[in-house]
């Protein structure tokens, strides 16, 4: 009765003697959490997109290293051999390892996340959801740990089979790299490796966005699967040649998976493509000139001269701006609550100058369209627009945003600068694309003002 916690006691007090154990097990998690914290550092909430990401590469790491490497060593110096002659049931030697494994698993994680709370990651969503699909890829990966364990005779066939899995599902299986930055033929590749449904269930499950249903029963199918063929292929001396039959059902539910996530729906994720340029004051007004000598005397001939459908989609990539009935998604409300609030107190927002005034505000939509700032660069543009209207008279609010398209390389762009207090990066290097999208922007939004743009 005994045995199993003593087992695990062992196998546990041998892990932390080991240093390349807790090298791989707990120091390769952290350096993987600042890689992903250094590449996102700009996104609007740190490390909040990316949670499924970096817990997926902690267990894939100790299913493909971890987990087969403990084993297949113990197997080459026999010491399952002489399990298999103790007074206890065999099931007891595989249930401890597991529950080491799973243990350490947990610990690493804990402290991945303590780190990233550090970074200023916010709480999960749902934190029981969360440590549900962390049980659920934890249960499919250390299954196929399993697997690999018993398909190879040495430790250094582990790490050449455990690469052959990893670097793939980190390319193009969607932890390493989000899913919309992946080709089409590589999102749909992705559909069949359970990584994918990792980070989607966990990513969920942090941010509270979507239902994980399908995400779980994908991972639960592979662990089941996984674990049958282990178990077929279980021997506990390596003069035994393993079932290798066994494989095509682990591999098997994998295609199966994939094969229901097509039938399912779509499986590509991706943003609208805009390419074009964003231009010059020329390429939006269909006169050969532009009349007005200043602000104060811009007409509404100058306005209707301006060629609204030439400027980007609000869809696109370039300058978008979010429907009235969009809702952004929930870890973004403090931020945008924040810039929000913030507005009305920031200095370069209330400078004497209404047309400068004007220009330092767009620059808080131009920024996070610069970045591609999640969907910050979507909801950013409609605070400003509520803004400029509250501190510039209607009367002029129209001929400054026609004065700033036509003039986008006029006034300063010191306030690029000080957008600390919004919690916005610094902007480095030239100022001109920022100024490309203070001029897209006062387009924009001088059309929405004059009528020639319909808000949806």
């Amino acid at each position: 009765m005994n045995a199993l916690p003593h087992l695990l006691a062992v196998s546990l007090k041998l892990n932390f003697r080991n240093r390349m154990a807790i090298l791989y097990g707990y120091l390769f998690p952290l350096i993987f959490l600042v890689a992903f914290w250094a590449v996102y550092r700009n996104d609007p909430v740190p490390l909040a997109l990316h949670v499924g990401q970096f817990l997926t590469v902690t267990i894939l790491g100790s299913a493909c290293f971890g987990l087969p490497t403990t084993i297949v060593s113990e197997r080459e110096r026999g010491v399952w051999r002489r399990y298999a002659l103790m007074p206890v049931g065999r099931w007891v030697f595989v249930a401890g390892t597991l529950l080491a494994r799973a243990v350490l698993l947990l610990t690493a994680a804990a402290l991945q996340l303590a780190l990233a709370f550090a970074f200023g990651l916010p709480l999960p969503a749902h934190p029981i959801d969360l440590f549900v699909a962390f049980a659920a890829a934890s249960a499919a990966f250390l299954a196929f740990g399993m697997v690999i364990a018993m398909l190879v005779d040495n430790v250094p066939a582990v790490q050449a089979l455990g690469q052959c899995i990893f670097l793939p599902m980190l390319m193009i299986g969607g932890v390493a790299i989000r899913l919309e930055s992946l080709p089409a033929w590589a999102q749909h590749l992705s559909a069949f490796f359970p990584g994918r449904y990792a980070v989607e269930a966990m990513q969920r499950s942090a941010t509270g966005t979507g239902s994980a249903a399908f995400d779980l029963l994908a991972l639960l199918l592979i662990a089941v699967a996984g674990a049958i063929a282990a178990t077929a292929m279980f021997r506990w001396d390596k003069s035994v040649q393993p079932r290798r039959g066994w494989l095509l059902l682990a591999l098997g539910v994998w295609l199966a998976v994939g094969a229901m996530a097509e039938l399912r729906g779509p499986v590509t994720i991706g943003h609208a493509q805009d390419t074009g340029a964003v231009g010059a004051p020329k390429d939006y007004v269909a006169a050969s000139k532009l009349a007005a000598p200043s602000w104060q005397v811009v007409s509404e001939a100058d306005i209707d001269s301006i060629a609204f459908d030439r400027l980007p989609p609000d869809e696109g990539i370039i300058s978008p701006v979010s429907r009235s009935d969009e809702e952004p998604d929930p870890i973004l409300l403090s931020q945008l609550d924040r810039i929000r609030d913030t507005l009305p107190v920031w200095g370069p927002g209330n400078v004497a100058d209404p047309v400068q005034r004007a220009r330092n505000l767009l620059t808080i939509a131009a920024v996070p369209d610069i970045l591609q700032m999640e969907q910050v660069e979507r909801f950013a543009p409609r605070l400003v627009f509520a803004r400029l209207q509250a501190v510039i008279p209607p009367h002029d609010l129209p001929k400054i945003l026609y004065w700033i398209a036509m003039h986008p390389d006029d006034g300063d762009d010191a306030a690029v600068h000080q957008l600390g207090v919004f919690t916005l990066p610094d902007i480095s290097g030239p100022s001109k694309p920022v100024r490309g999208r203070v001029m897209l922007y006062a387009l924009k939004l001088l059309g929405r003002l004059s009528g020639h743009i319909v808000a949806h």
